[in-house]
């Protein structure tokens, strides 16, 4: 199973169906569609996929569409809770990164299962990759490794659904 962080802008660049990103959302969306691939996901994406600073908002007669596409069962929402905020803080001090995507960072970095990449089209954060986590993070905007199954392949039944991780074990 191929478990990947999707930032904000991934999803409002498919949901808007931007030109210049349908083409590398959708390999990724048809794999976590066919089973082979989890997108997790910050709750805050929840509010700013529908305007991203610069863009122009979704129309409001997409709001139900928005709200079933994120009940996938393979986009899984995390909250942001006092363990995340905190890393997010350090890295807003020490990565000089705005404080949403700290958020979406250190909701990446604190997950009980290896995320495979984090998808984002954001130059701020791409220029971190490799640099950290460990095993080290890396993070581009959205592409398919060709390790991944393809059509007609089964989804793989005994991966385990991430969950949450577990805050009084956590460094």
């Amino acid at each position: 199973m191929d478990y990947r962080y999707w930032d904000s802008v991934a999803f409002l660049g498919w949901l808007a169906e931007e030109a210049d990103k349908m083409s590398l959302c959708a390999p990724v969306i048809e794999a976590a569609e066919a089973g082979n691939v989890v997108l997790i996901t910050s709750a805050i994406t929840l509010t700013e996929v529908i305007k991203l600073k610069g863009q122009q908002k979704l129309p409001s007669a997409q709001a139900k569409q928005i709200e079933a596409f994120f009940r996938n069962r393979w986009i899984v929402v995390r909250a942001l809770d006092r363990f995340i905020a905190e890393d997010a803080r350090q890295l807003v001090w020490n990565k000089n990164l705005n404080p949403k995507d700290a958020v979406h960072l250190a909701t990446a970095l604190r997950q009980d299962v290896t995320i495979d990449q984090f998808d984002t089209f954001d130059g701020d954060l791409i220029k971190l990759s490799g640099t950290l986590g460990d095993p080290p993070l890396i993070i581009g905007p959205p592409n398919l490794p060709q390790k991944l199954p393809f059509e007609n392949d089964q989804p793989d039944e005994s991966a385990p659904e991430p969950n949450p991780p577990d805050e009084e074990n956590k460094d």
